[in-house]
Protein backbone atom coordinates (compact mmCIF):
# COMPACT_ATOMS: atom_id res chain seq x y z
CA UNK A 1 0.00 0.00 0.00
CA UNK A 2 1.58 3.44 -1.26
CA UNK A 3 2.38 5.58 2.48
CA UNK A 4 0.24 8.20 1.51
CA UNK A 5 -2.88 5.73 1.24
CA UNK A 6 -1.38 3.66 4.29
CA UNK A 7 -1.31 7.51 6.71
CA UNK A 8 -4.93 8.38 5.09
CA UNK A 9 -6.52 4.78 6.26
CA UNK A 10 -4.43 5.24 9.81
CA UNK A 11 -6.25 8.98 10.50
CA UNK A 12 -9.18 7.71 9.60
CA UNK A 13 -9.29 5.55 12.52
CA UNK A 14 -7.98 7.87 14.71
CA UNK A 15 -9.02 8.60 18.25
CA UNK A 16 -9.58 12.22 19.59
CA UNK A 17 -6.96 13.45 21.46
CA UNK A 18 -8.09 16.03 24.21
CA UNK A 19 -5.32 17.75 26.44
CA UNK A 20 -6.55 19.42 29.77
CA UNK A 21 -4.18 21.69 30.26
CA UNK A 22 -3.38 25.18 32.50
CA UNK A 23 -0.29 27.05 33.58
CA UNK A 24 -1.08 26.94 37.17
CA UNK A 25 -1.33 24.93 39.73
CA UNK A 26 -4.50 23.71 41.97
CA UNK A 27 -7.13 24.52 39.07
CA UNK A 28 -8.12 20.67 39.41
CA UNK A 29 -6.64 19.32 35.90
CA UNK A 30 -6.46 15.85 37.23
CA UNK A 31 -10.05 15.73 39.16
CA UNK A 32 -11.01 16.61 35.84
CA UNK A 33 -9.31 14.63 33.31
CA UNK A 34 -9.50 11.25 35.59
CA UNK A 35 -13.37 11.98 36.07
CA UNK A 36 -13.46 12.48 31.97
CA UNK A 37 -11.74 9.32 31.18
CA UNK A 38 -13.90 7.43 33.51
CA UNK A 39 -17.15 8.95 32.27
CA UNK A 40 -16.24 8.18 28.11
CA UNK A 41 -15.21 4.62 29.36
CA UNK A 42 -18.45 4.11 30.64
CA UNK A 43 -19.90 5.04 27.77
CA UNK A 44 -18.20 2.66 25.89
CA UNK A 45 -15.57 4.39 24.43
CA UNK A 46 -11.98 3.42 24.03
CA UNK A 47 -10.23 5.73 25.97
CA UNK A 48 -6.55 6.27 27.11
CA UNK A 49 -5.41 8.43 30.14
CA UNK A 50 -1.71 10.61 29.36
CA UNK A 51 -0.51 11.93 32.76
CA UNK A 52 1.99 14.30 31.26
CA UNK A 53 2.27 15.80 34.96
CA UNK A 54 5.67 15.57 36.45
CA UNK A 55 3.89 14.61 39.53
CA UNK A 56 2.24 11.69 38.34
CA UNK A 57 -1.21 12.39 40.13
CA UNK A 58 -3.23 10.59 37.53
CA UNK A 59 -1.19 7.32 38.27
CA UNK A 60 -1.60 7.46 41.96
CA UNK A 61 -5.48 7.63 41.33
CA UNK A 62 -5.04 4.73 39.09
CA UNK A 63 -3.13 2.85 41.51
CA UNK A 64 -5.39 3.90 44.54
CA UNK A 65 -8.37 2.30 42.35
CA UNK A 66 -6.23 -0.74 41.55
CA UNK A 67 -5.27 -0.87 45.59
CA UNK A 68 -9.16 -0.93 46.39
CA UNK A 69 -9.82 -4.14 43.74
CA UNK A 70 -12.25 -1.42 41.53
CA UNK A 71 -12.33 -2.55 38.00
CA UNK A 72 -10.19 -0.99 35.56
CA UNK A 73 -11.76 1.89 33.13
CA UNK A 74 -8.59 2.66 30.71
CA UNK A 75 -5.20 2.19 29.85
CA UNK A 76 -3.07 5.14 32.29
CA UNK A 77 0.15 5.86 30.84
CA UNK A 78 3.03 8.18 32.80
CA UNK A 79 4.61 10.35 29.60
CA UNK A 80 6.05 13.46 31.05
CA UNK A 81 7.94 14.33 28.54
CA UNK A 82 8.10 16.87 25.07
CA UNK A 83 7.44 14.05 22.84
CA UNK A 84 3.81 14.05 23.41
CA UNK A 85 2.92 15.39 19.63
CA UNK A 86 4.18 12.31 18.50
CA UNK A 87 3.16 9.37 20.99
CA UNK A 88 -0.20 10.31 21.70
CA UNK A 89 -1.50 10.61 17.58
CA UNK A 90 -0.08 6.89 17.75
CA UNK A 91 -2.02 5.69 20.72
CA UNK A 92 -5.00 7.48 19.41
CA UNK A 93 -4.84 4.69 16.66
CA UNK A 94 -5.83 2.55 19.41
CA UNK A 95 -8.85 4.05 21.19
CA UNK A 96 -11.67 6.57 20.65
CA UNK A 97 -10.02 9.34 22.64
CA UNK A 98 -7.20 9.90 24.06
CA UNK A 99 -7.05 12.51 27.23
CA UNK A 100 -3.99 13.99 28.26
CA UNK A 101 -3.68 15.59 31.86
CA UNK A 102 -1.18 18.27 31.70
CA UNK A 103 1.42 19.75 33.47
CA UNK A 104 1.50 22.86 35.44
CA UNK A 105 4.07 25.67 34.42
CA UNK A 106 6.20 23.53 31.86
CA UNK A 107 5.92 25.39 28.63
CA UNK A 108 7.55 22.76 26.40
CA UNK A 109 5.61 19.82 27.78
CA UNK A 110 2.63 21.75 27.12
CA UNK A 111 3.35 22.87 23.61
CA UNK A 112 3.69 19.50 22.79
CA UNK A 113 0.49 18.35 24.16
CA UNK A 114 -1.20 21.32 22.27
CA UNK A 115 0.63 19.95 19.17
CA UNK A 116 -0.88 16.64 20.18
CA UNK A 117 -4.66 17.85 20.77
CA UNK A 118 -7.65 18.03 18.75
CA UNK A 119 -9.12 20.01 22.13
CA UNK A 120 -8.03 21.44 25.06
CA UNK A 121 -9.37 22.42 27.93
CA UNK A 122 -8.78 24.93 30.32
CA UNK A 123 -9.77 24.52 33.92
CA UNK A 124 -10.43 27.72 35.73
CA UNK A 125 -11.37 28.83 38.53
CA UNK A 126 -13.37 31.17 39.88
CA UNK A 127 -10.84 33.89 41.29
CA UNK A 128 -9.22 36.63 40.07
CA UNK A 129 -5.89 35.14 39.98
CA UNK A 130 -7.17 32.12 38.23
CA UNK A 131 -8.19 34.76 35.68
CA UNK A 132 -5.29 36.41 35.37
CA UNK A 133 -3.22 33.63 35.15
CA UNK A 134 -4.51 32.30 31.67
CA UNK A 135 -3.09 34.55 29.51
CA UNK A 136 0.05 32.53 29.45
CA UNK A 137 -2.28 29.94 28.00
CA UNK A 138 -3.85 31.94 25.62
CA UNK A 139 -0.80 33.14 24.17
CA UNK A 140 0.52 29.73 23.91
CA UNK A 141 -2.54 28.06 22.24
CA UNK A 142 -2.03 31.30 19.85
CA UNK A 143 1.08 30.05 19.14
CA UNK A 144 0.62 26.47 18.04
CA UNK A 145 -2.79 27.36 16.32
CA UNK A 146 -0.27 28.95 13.41
CA UNK A 147 0.72 25.76 13.03
CA UNK A 148 -2.25 23.52 13.92
CA UNK A 149 -5.47 25.78 12.71
CA UNK A 150 -7.64 23.16 13.47
CA UNK A 151 -6.68 22.93 17.01
CA UNK A 152 -9.70 24.47 19.32
CA UNK A 153 -9.46 25.13 22.57
CA UNK A 154 -12.12 26.44 25.42
CA UNK A 155 -12.40 27.12 29.24
CA UNK A 156 -13.87 25.33 31.84
CA UNK A 157 -15.24 26.85 34.88
CA UNK A 158 -14.23 24.51 37.59
CA UNK A 159 -14.57 24.36 41.79
CA UNK A 160 -17.44 26.99 41.16
CA UNK A 161 -18.72 27.77 43.95
CA UNK A 162 -22.34 28.58 43.68
CA UNK A 163 -24.63 31.67 44.50
CA UNK A 164 -21.38 33.81 45.03
CA UNK A 165 -20.97 36.72 42.99
CA UNK A 166 -17.02 36.12 41.95
CA UNK A 167 -18.71 33.02 40.60
CA UNK A 168 -21.31 34.58 38.80
CA UNK A 169 -18.29 37.39 37.46
CA UNK A 170 -15.98 34.64 35.80
CA UNK A 171 -17.95 33.99 33.07
CA UNK A 172 -18.03 37.86 32.08
CA UNK A 173 -14.66 37.66 32.92
CA UNK A 174 -13.59 35.14 30.07
CA UNK A 175 -16.57 36.06 27.96
CA UNK A 176 -13.68 39.31 27.30
CA UNK A 177 -10.98 35.93 25.97
CA UNK A 178 -10.11 34.79 22.18
CA UNK A 179 -11.49 31.66 23.60
CA UNK A 180 -14.91 30.36 24.55
CA UNK A 181 -15.84 28.84 27.44
CA UNK A 182 -17.77 25.68 28.07
CA UNK A 183 -21.38 25.59 29.49
CA UNK A 184 -21.29 22.91 31.71
CA UNK A 185 -19.59 24.46 34.80
CA UNK A 186 -18.46 22.08 37.63
CA UNK A 187 -18.75 23.17 41.04
CA UNK A 188 -16.52 22.85 44.11
CA UNK A 189 -18.41 19.61 45.87
CA UNK A 190 -16.99 17.22 48.71
CA UNK A 191 -17.98 14.20 46.47
CA UNK A 192 -14.84 15.22 44.21
CA UNK A 193 -12.08 15.42 47.06
CA UNK A 194 -13.63 12.01 48.29
CA UNK A 195 -13.83 10.20 45.24
CA UNK A 196 -10.46 11.13 44.04
CA UNK A 197 -9.30 9.87 47.29
CA UNK A 198 -10.55 7.12 47.25
CA UNK A 199 -9.35 6.11 43.32
CA UNK A 200 -13.24 6.70 42.81
CA UNK A 201 -15.54 8.49 40.21
CA UNK A 202 -18.19 10.82 41.75
CA UNK A 203 -20.54 8.59 39.84
CA UNK A 204 -19.55 5.84 41.51
CA UNK A 205 -19.28 7.43 45.06
CA UNK A 206 -22.69 8.95 44.41
CA UNK A 207 -24.28 8.11 41.70
CA UNK A 208 -27.19 10.25 42.00
CA UNK A 209 -25.43 13.42 43.08
CA UNK A 210 -25.20 17.04 41.04
CA UNK A 211 -21.23 16.05 40.72
CA UNK A 212 -22.26 12.91 38.57
CA UNK A 213 -24.35 15.38 36.74
CA UNK A 214 -21.97 17.87 36.37
CA UNK A 215 -19.40 15.60 34.98
CA UNK A 216 -21.80 13.97 32.20
CA UNK A 217 -22.74 17.65 31.56
CA UNK A 218 -18.93 18.63 30.62
CA UNK A 219 -18.60 14.84 29.04
CA UNK A 220 -21.73 15.70 26.50
CA UNK A 221 -19.82 19.86 25.86
CA UNK A 222 -16.59 17.93 25.28
CA UNK A 223 -18.59 15.80 22.39
CA UNK A 224 -19.92 19.00 20.73
CA UNK A 225 -16.69 20.93 20.63
CA UNK A 226 -15.15 17.94 19.15
CA UNK A 227 -17.67 17.98 16.47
Amino acid sequence: MPQQARAHRQDAHRGRVVAVLSQKGGAGKTTLATHLAGEFAMQGRRVILLDADPRGSALDWAQRRAQCDLPRLCGIYGLARDALHQEAPLLAQQADLVLIDGPPRVAALARSALLAADLVLIPVQPSAYDVWAIQDMVRLVAEVQVLRPMLRAAFVINRLVVRTRIGREVRAALAEQPLPTLRADVCQRIVFAASVAAGRLACEAAPLSTAAREIAALAQAVREALR
